[in-house]
């Protein structure tokens, strides 16, 4: 039996296909807002300040492995339902969360490591989702666009371990937006220009001491549509430790507005 940690974003539909097909025994813990996965069968609803109630149901159904999946955003502490446990561990969580939504999910791995539940790779059942090194377009980086990509590449280098960054665009040199607590998408839309039309690139790595069983760079559709509107030729992702949904429709999507995608 795996238990499977949920939260927001289309990752976890993946996952779930994944293990229905390979007939995995499984129960997922929901801490989706809305209770995305409540339909689902052996789904517990619960609250992030319910630790009692996690660790118990996985101790009650012989789970000693979890998978996380999704994002689990900043609660407003002062309304959450708390149980004994979460009473106890919570400031530990409050002060874990100075650091970022994907500190919260460190976080909760060590507690529940503490009570002996081992968190494995959120990619375990889905490798294809990981991309190996190599280019997957039919569009190559020029020159000058090596050039961008050596530059984000070293810009995200020099970012401290408690930065919340893991992309960067670079547009002729010069480093145009740097991924902050909004995410990728709020980056982008700061990137737009008329002038600028495929030129720059956008690279997503994994931070720095950054768990990778949890939290790896993703991209999807929406973020190659967001980076043709922002007039850039291509993304770059860091081998093995990035997770590329709808890979097919992003490769599609890419040939067709002669953008490249590569893997570092």
């Amino acid at each position: 039996m795996i238990g499977l940690i949920f939260g927001e974003t289309s990752l976890p539909k993946e996952i779930l296909k994944k293990v229905k097909k390979k007939k995995i025994k499984y129960l997922i813990i929901d801490l989706t807002k809305k209770k995305f996965f409540k339909k689902e069968k052996n789904s517990f609803p619960v609250s992030i300040g319910q630790f009692g109630k996690i660790i118990n149901i996985l101790r009650e159904n012989y789970c000693k492995k979890v998978l996380f999946a999704g994002s689990v955003k900043k609660p407003n502490f002062s309304k959450l339902r708390l149980d004994l446990k979460g009473i106890y561990y919570m400031p530990r969580i409050i002060k874990s969360s100075k650091h970022g939504d994907a500190s919260i999910l460190k976080e909760i791995i060590k507690i529940l490591n503490k009570e002996k539940i081992k968190t494995i790779s959120s990619i375990t059942f889905n490798p294809e989702l990981s991309l190996n090194k190599g280019n997957y377009t039919k569009t190559k980086p020029t020159k000058d666009d090596n050039k961008d990509i050596s530059k984000a590449i070293k810009t995200l280098n020099r970012l401290n371990q408690y930065n919340f960054s893991q992309g960067t665009v670079v547009r002729n040199d010069k480093v145009i937006a740097i991924e902050g607590k909004g995410g990728t998408q709020k980056m982008l839309s700061k990137c737009k220009g008329k002038i600028f039309k495929k030129e720059g690139v956008l690279v997503k790595f994994p931070k720095k001491k950054q768990d990778l069983r949890i939290d790896l760079p993703t991209v999807g559709l929406k973020t190659f549509i967001q980076c043709k509107v922002a007039g850039l030729k291509g993304i770059v992702l860091k081998s093995k430790n990035n997770i590329l949904l709808e890979k097919k429709k992003c490769i599609n999507f890419a040939n067709k507005n002669k953008m490249f995608l590569i893997s570092k």
